[in-house]
């Protein structure tokens, strides 16, 4: 047993010292700078200091607060002159341990004012070309004057209280700072103008039907809004420029709605007076909605709508909603809406999933719209928390895609003779079950969308992928026979041309959504793909979803940053994910991992002529070492044919003789010698490490499959060599063989390599086959 200890120390001794001078002739030839030790080390640098507010571990800490902003409102809607008019009372918590000396309310609506600097933000110049509608909007046309008219503010008691707006952001002067612990409350008065939101893809307003002279409505950021005070920001007052969205406070809300009395309402919150706004035969169908599990109850027919179109009433009816811890609100209005509701269970409980559409919206929407609700919900509450809310609401729009606490607008419209195509089909199955998802990031996992987007456009994608493919098995019928459904985002090939593009024009995901020029591939697909590449590739399906879930509900109903995010994630999984944050989502580089070159070796009779260099450098003697075991490459001048074949204890004295010594004749019995050694080297031109994850191929056809860890390039992120000894003749080598890391470059991905015709070669094959 010392015979073996000294034999081994021995060993580790020199081929240790071998190793490290490997390594820096490595280090010698990676370009300056592109050593990865930063990818490796932990992110003290970028996260904030852990606090009382916010624990190290990701989670809520100890004195973490939340303001909370309750509102009662009435708002009419003059439908002849397409203007929304409303008064609004706004009871402010003040949780915070601060004094407030003034507080912050949001004027979305702003950014449609005729003054606004929202357009004058951006550089441009001429186009070759535009369209006629392009043209007289951006040269010809009067700007639309969309911006909020406000009356007045007064105090609980009736007193006006003096404003300052700036832009988007409206500062009201309390006469005396709000202490800690305290409330106040303050009326305010507006009206505004309705854009159309088909002309210049507003979030929220309406849409002319010309046929028969009516509007649909999608009304949201109508009203001034509290603005978010946090421990992290103070007061979250950026301006609201257009992309980035949304920081509100949860509070409860109390709306009342007029409308005219033909229009068909739906909004945020639990209907009040059912039975005041609905005919009898809609409290029947409405009933039978509630117990029906398996299809949608229609509460509105086609025909009834179609009828309704007709009449423009003259009289006015007032809806009514309460709704409890929400952070906003909004509603959809029209006489042109069909409504179909059907019951879903969710955690014990009914959750009734809602679509609103117009005639125009048929078949398609009858057909799928409730049914893309049903799955967003299951899926969803499956991955993060029971829906807490009591329906979800999908409302047909024109070109929209907007989210709102409990509905949501979405676009997905047929041919006129009702035709449509797979396109058509599939996007508005996706946009449904992306917008609804938006109710659990942010409406409940409450993030700050004006300035980190991808917390709620990238976590939904990415639960948008899950649902989508849930979605496939639950109905696939819809789905093309044998495929899966086809997500356009989540896929890590599918990032490949944004992440391979231009650096010029792509941001870090850590960006203002403001301040990027690729906001989709930046904030919705890359965050997606990552978390994508995380649960199938790099944590796997278990250590990732408990993670994700453990995530979802600490900050449910809550304000989390960041680096609650990814603490969070590390937290509960015992992964060590800072290189794969800082890679992904501080930085652009790309993934780009392949196969540099394949030595073959034999084990020899003697020593090899490089090892005979380094005893001779070194004044050394086979005498002075251990009995060693020497390895010829196979293209060096050492090798002979003659070990080709041969196992080696065939070919190495020492070898047979310390397993002579040291194995019984059973245990030698046992071993399976390996006759082919491959020395093989990987490089990651990249800078996004990754796990490496090859596909070895035998001349027996046979396949082995190893995933080695991403920190395999913790020591040097320029190259890493891997020793493959074996039985068989190796014949291929796959890196990345299912395409599961948004490798950029293929074409370095296999041994032997690969002949990859160009993009012009592939051109000249499409045009003579289309001869």
């Amino acid at each position: 047993m010392n015979r073996i200890k000294h034999y081994v120390a021995s060993l580790l001794f020199l081929f240790g010292a071998m190793a490290m001078a490997q390594e820096g002739e490595a280090k010698k030839e990676r370009e300056p700078g592109h050593y990865n030790q930063s990818r490796f080390k932990q992110m003290y640098e970028e996260f904030a200091t852990p606090n009382t507010y916010r624990s190290a571990s990701g989670a809520p800490g100890p004195d973490y607060y939340q303001q909370q902003a309750d509102y009662v409102m009435n708002v009419e809607l003059d439908d002849k002159n397409a203007k929304l008019y409303g008064e609004e009372t706004i009871t402010y918590h003040n949780n915070s341990p601060d004094n407030l000396e003034f507080l912050w309310v949001q004027l979305d609506q702003n950014v449609r004012a005729k003054d606004s600097k929202s357009p004058l933000r951006d550089g441009n110049g001429v186009n070759i070309a535009y369209t006629a509608g392009n043209f007289a909007e951006t040269y010809i046309s009067e700007p639309f004057d969309g911006g909020f008219n406000i009356e007045w503010v007064k105090d609980a008691s009736g007193k006006p209280l003096s404003y300052t707006i700036n832009q988007t952001m409206m500062r009201v002067n309390i006469p005396q700072a709000l202490k800690s612990g305290e409330k106040i409350s303050f009326s305010i008065k507006w009206w505004y103008n309705i854009p159309d939101h088909t002309v210049n893809r507003a979030r929220s307003g309406y849409e002319y039907f010309p046929k028969d002279g009516n509007r649909a409505y999608v009304i949201a950021q109508f009203f001034p809004r509290m603005a978010v005070y946090s421990d992290v920001e103070g007061w979250q007052n950026h301006q609201f420029w257009g992309n980035g969205e949304f920081a509100l406070p949860f509070g409860n809300y109390d709306v009342s709605i007029t409308v005219p009395a033909d229009h068909i309402l739906d909004g945020t919150g639990v209907l009040q007076n059912r039975e005041d706004v609905f005919s009898k035969e809609m409290m029947k169908r409405y009933k039978e909605a509630t117990k029906s599990y398996d299809k949608p109850v229609i509460i509105v027919t086609q025909e009834e709508v179609e009828a309704l179109e007709k009449g423009f009433a003259t009289d006015k009816k007032t809806w009514k909603f309460k709704a409890t811890n929400v952070r906003d609100y909004a509603f959809a209005s029209s006489r042109k809406f069909i409504w179909d509701m059907q019951a879903v269970k969710i955690g014990g409980k009914d959750v009734m999933a809602v679509s609103m559409y117009p005639k125009e919206g048929n078949p398609l929407w009858e057909d799928m719209s409730t049914k893309a609700v049903v799955q967003t919900l299951q899926t969803y509450s499956a991955h993060t928390f029971d829906y807490p809310y009591h329906k979800a609401i999908s409302v047909h729009a024109k070109n929209q895609g907007m989210e709102y606490p409990m509905i949501c607008w979405n676009y997905g419209r047929p041919n006129e003779d009702g035709t449509y195509s797979d396109r058509v089909k599939y996007g508005m199955i996706s946009v449904i079950i992306h917008e609804v998802g938006h109710n659990f990031f942010p409406m409940i996992v409450n993030s700050d969308e004006r300035q980190w987007g991808w917390m709620d456009e990238g976590l939904d994608t990415f639960m948008q992928y899950l649902a989508e493919q849930d979605f496939g098995k639950t109905y696939p019928n819809i789905i093309a026979p044998n495929e899966k459904y086809p997500s356009q985002r989540g896929e890590p090939a599918a990032i490949v041309p944004y992440m391979s593009g231009d650096q010029s024009f792509i941001s870090p995901i850590m960006s203002n959504p403001e301040n990027v020029y690729q906001l989709g591939p930046n904030a919705y697909a890359k965050p997606a793909t990552g978390l994508n590449i995380l649960r199938e590739t790099i944590m796997g399906k278990e250590l990732f979803d408990h993670a994700f879930k453990t995530y979802a509900q600490r900050w449910m109903f809550k304000h989390p940053t960041p680096e609650d995010f990814f603490r969070t994630m590390e937290d509960a999984s015992a992964v060590d994910l800072d290189w794969f944050w800082r890679a992904w989502f501080y930085t652009t580089d790309y993934v780009d991992i392949g196969v540099k070159g394949v030595k073959k070796y034999y084990v020899a009779s003697k020593p090899t002529k490089e090892m005979e260099k380094y005893m001779a450098d070194r004044n050394l003697t086979e005498a002075d070492l251990p009995p060693l075991v020497y390895l010829a490459e196979e293209e060096s001048e050492d090798f002979m044919p003659e070990l080709k074949g041969k196992s080696p204890t065939e070919t190495s004295k020492n070898l047979k003789e310390f397993m002579m010594d040291n194995m019984t004749e059973a245990e030698r019995s046992q071993v399976k010698e390996p006759k082919y050694f491959y020395e093989i080297t990987f490089d990651k031109p990249g800078g996004v490490p990754m796990p490496l994850i090859v596909e070895y191929t035998y001349a027996d056809g046979s396949k082995e499959n190893v995933t080695y860890p991403p920190e395999i390039w913790r020591k040097n992120d320029a190259e890493v060599k891997r020793v493959i000894a074996s039985q068989k003749e190796l014949v291929g080598i796959a890196v990345d063989p299912k395409m599961e890391t948004a490798d950029i470059d293929t074409t370095n991905n296999s041994w032997p390599k690969k002949d990859e015709k160009s993009d012009f070669d592939k051109f000249k094959e499409n045009i003579k086959g289309e001869k």
